[in-house]
């Protein structure tokens, strides 16, 4: 299974960062474009396609060298990473990307944050010091935007919560008052609002559950006093995101389809982001074994993949679920949005040798349930941790 998820990652990676690390990712690039597309600048497809990317892979990267196959595999994109992410930053590079126009780069740059906090030490600190310069100046000046009153007020905390994290200034407001709406939005058993009023989609899986906990784990590394208690904050947030990861596991059918549902659905794997994030934090809910959902996302890669329509003749990603499906763009989408994607292979971060990739395979829930064997129950999971301003 390992084996199977490294080498659909490289083959997602490859293509990006080998020309982005010799600043030629907008010169190869064949770029796609929702038929319905809204006339934007279709230079934020590339910072779409960099930072979703990074996010993807970025706790594969944090393993350390070795000399099996994977790890010449890591090494080398790890050290293309490195090249593009400079390239990203450089006015002088024909790969500097789209930062100060359009309020696309708000969501982008919060991805390219995301990576930073999901491999700090590995793809942060060995920046040069011009380029971490360029990086927070970059994340600052995005203040200019305002961002809608949607799950893109997580883009606002987690830039600035990885400023905070980086020593550099933060804007605490946008920390803090997207903390208060996103439990606002709260809804009740692992599913949040995206915005006033509910809609039946996965965005609490591109965006809810991974950047709420990653936004109050950064304010919490930082060591920022404020009025709210990031801890308490955070075990609750981790309780919600363990409920809705075992309603994904549920959601894989025994076929290793899930339902397809809502906007963005072109993002593919992202719908399973939640339930990969608590495999690789090693905090999955009691009654999901790490084996059932090795199992379920690998059934779930190998139906969605298996048609080999899912890249263009340049080795991107091409638009659609699980082929060219262009139909289902939304007039937001580029190819360079599909990279959410990876972020279904976040437990790549856990070690080859670690029980997630090694238990002999096991069923998951509808395997059991539709195959006549016992199963556990579900019940509607409650909030019991209370949280009120420290001052």
């Amino acid at each position: 299974d390992r084996a199977y998820w490294c080498k659909l990652a490289y083959q997602m990676a490859y293509p990006v960062l080998s020309n982005m690390a010799k600043g030629e990712l907008q010169k190869n690039m064949q770029l796609e474009v929702s038929p319905t597309w809204d006339g934007r600048n279709k230079k934020v497809a590339y910072m779409e396609t960099f930072g979703r990317l990074m996010a993807g892979i970025a706790p594969w990267l944090t393993l350390p060298d070795d000399d099996t196959e994977e790890g010449k595999m890591r090494k080398e994109l790890r050290e293309m990473a490195l090249k593009s992410y400079a390239n990203a930053v450089d006015p002088q590079s024909p790969d500097y990307l789209l930062w100060r126009q359009e309020g696309q780069t708000l969501v982008d740059g919060a991805y390219v944050a995301e990576s930073f906090l999901r491999a700090y030490d590995q793809l942060w600190k060995p920046l040069d010091e011009t380029t971490k310069k360029r990086y927070i100046e970059e994340f600052q000046q995005l203040r200019r935007i305002d961002p809608p009153y949607t799950n893109w007020l997580l883009f606002s905390s987690t830039i600035e919560s990885f400023l905070a994290k980086a020593g550099a200034s933060f804007d605490e407001y946008r920390v803090n008052s997207a903390i208060r709406k996103v439990e606002e939005w709260y809804t009740g058993d692992g599913w949040y609002a995206d915005g006033p009023s509910f809609a039946f989609d996965y965005y609490s899986s591109y965006v809810f559950h991974p950047m709420y906990l990653e936004t109050l784990q950064a304010m919490k590394d930082a060591k920022v006093r404020s009025r709210i208690d990031y801890g308490k904050y955070y075990d609750r947030a981790l309780k919600r995101a363990q409920k809705y990861s075992l309603i994904l596991e549920r959601f894989i059918s025994p076929e290793g389809t899930f339902p397809v549902f809502g906007r963005s659905i072109p993002y593919r794997m992202a719908t399973m982001q939640p339930l990969a994030l608590m495999a690789w934090y090693q905090e999955l809910p009691a009654g999901v074994s790490s084996a059932q959902v090795r199992c379920a996302l690998t059934a779930v890669m190998k139906r969605m993949f298996a048609s080999g329509h899912n890249f263009n003749e340049g080795g991107f990603l091409t638009i659609g679920f699980t082929g060219r499906q262009p139909n289902v763009a939304d007039w937001y989408t580029n190819n360079g949005s599909l990279y959410m994607t990876s972020l279904a292979f976040l437990p790549l971060g856990l070690p080859a040798s670690h029980p997630f990739w090694t238990d002999a395979p096991q069923e998951w829930t509808s395997v059991r349930a539709w195959g006549g064997k016992p199963f556990p129950k579900d019940h509607h999971w409650k909030d019991e941790i209370r949280t009120w301003d420290l001052f």
